[in-house]
């Protein structure tokens, strides 16, 4: 409608010197400060790789990281490492770092970013093989966000998910 201002379309890439990262605030300190002092370091480095969620190509509204890792067999709960092959070690993908604004808080960021995350992991699993993801949620209050979609708890580390490729195949049929 005329005089309506446009919602902006807000889009998840890889950050890149465009992105205003010392504006960026979750409220988290160490969130905070790894996308302003380490982000573009490990990007470099090859040891993660951060995408961003911004309404304009320079604002940050939200970001992630992705990176690969593997996971022993025996700390995945048994009724999914029984459908596995009986490696020891099984190579999975981690989704670390997960941050929203505090500016763009409740607009469904978080969901968005973790939505991409999980499809570009689902992507890359089929040519660098991935068994699952797995994320360590920061306090137990981000527990329930992340079990809504199907991670569950690694019994051995406290606050570590694991979620199965075959779960996240299942997202996005």
């Amino acid at each position: 409608m005329a005089g309506e201002a446009e919602k902006p379309r807000f889009v998840v890439e890889p950050l890149g010197s465009k992105h205003d990262r010392a504006a960026f605030s979750c409220g988290v300190e160490i969130l905070d400060a790894y996308l302003h002092k380490q982000a573009g370091q490990d990007l470099k480095k090859r040891v993660a790789v951060p995408f961003v969620i911004t309404p304009d190509g320079t604002t940050i509204a939200g970001y992630y990281t992705l990176s690969q890792c593997s996971v022993q067999l025996d700390e995945i709960p048994a009724e999914v490492a029984k459908k596995l092959p009986k490696y020891p070690i099984v190579p999975a993908t981690l989704l670390g770092r997960l941050a929203v604004s505090v500016a763009f808080r409740g607009q469904g960021h978080g969901a968005t970013l973790l939505m991409d995350a999980l499809y570009r992991t689902l992507q890359h699993s089929r040519e660098a093989a991935s068994a699952s993801v797995i994320v360590d949620a920061k306090d137990a209050a981000a527990l329930p966000f992340y079990t809504k979609y199907g991670f569950l708890e690694l019994p051995r580390i406290e606050r570590r998910l694991f979620l199965p490729m075959g779960t996240v195949e299942h997202l996005f049929r």
